[in-house]
C-alpha cells in the first residue's frame, strides 16, 4: 500500500485527515485521527514509597478515570522535556531519575498518535500540581501503594502497560 493523497477533513484541537491509498489496482480512502505526539509517566516517590497518578474527566469514556500523568509534546520539544513539564504541571514533582519504558501507537488502525511512556522516580514535590487553569485541567492527585496499584482495575491502555512493566521491573 502507498499513500497517494492527503486532505484535511478537520483542523481544530486535533486533526482528521483523509488518506487515499493505492493498493494494487484499487484505491481506498481512510480517515486518520492525528492528535499528535504525547508522553505519559508512572511516578514513584522514593521518600514516601508511593505511586502517584491522576484522576480527571476524559472525553472518550465520558467519565473520570485514574491514569498516568500525561500530556502532549509541544512543537520541537523532546519527549524527555515534555514529560518533565507535564509531571510538574499535573503532580507538582521534579524528576530525580527518568527511564523510558516504551513508545507506542495506542490505536494504529485509525490514529497517528504516538505515546512515549516513562517511569520516573521523584522525591521532592516543589509545586501543587492539579494541572493548568488555562488548559481547563482539573486534575486530582491519586496516591497508591504498590499493592493498591497492582490491585486497581485500570481502564486506560497506557496505564495498564506501565503497571504491568512495574510488576516486572520495579519490585
Amino acid at each position: 500500500m502507498k499513500i497517494i493523497d492527503r486532505t484535511t477533513a478537520y483542523d481544530g484541537h486535533f486533526k482528521l485527515r483523509v488518506l487515499t491509498l493505492q493498493d494494487g489496482a484499487d484505491q481506498l480512502k481512510r480517515e486518520r485521527f492525528e492528535p499528535g505526539r504525547a508522553v505519559a509517566v508512572l511516578v514513584w516517590d522514593t521518600s514516601k514509597q508511593r505511586y502517584f497518578l491522576t484522576r480527571q474527566y476524559r472525553i472518550g469514556p465520558e467519565t473520570e478515570i485514574v491514569e498516568l500523568a500525561a500530556g502532549m509534546i509541544d512543537g520541537d520539544e523532546t519527549p524527555e522535556a515534555a514529560v518533565r513539564r507535564e509531571l510538574h504541571e499535573e503532580l507538582g514533582y521534579d524528576i530525580d531519575r527518568l527511564e523510558q519504558i516504551t513508545r507506542i501507537y495506542p490505536s494504529p488502525g485509525t490514529s497517528a498518535e504516538v505515546i512515549t511512556v516513562f517511569f520516573a522516580e521523584v522525591s521532592t514535590q516543589s509545586g501543587q500540581g492539579g494541572g493548568l487553569t488555562e488548559e481547563n485541567e482539573k486534575i486530582e492527585i491519586v496516591s497508591m501503594s504498590r499493592e493498591e496499584l497492582h490491585q486497581h482495575e485500570f481502564e486506560d491502555a497506557k496505564t495498564i502497560l506501565a503497571v504491568l512493566w512495574a510488576r516486572l521491573h520495579h519490585n
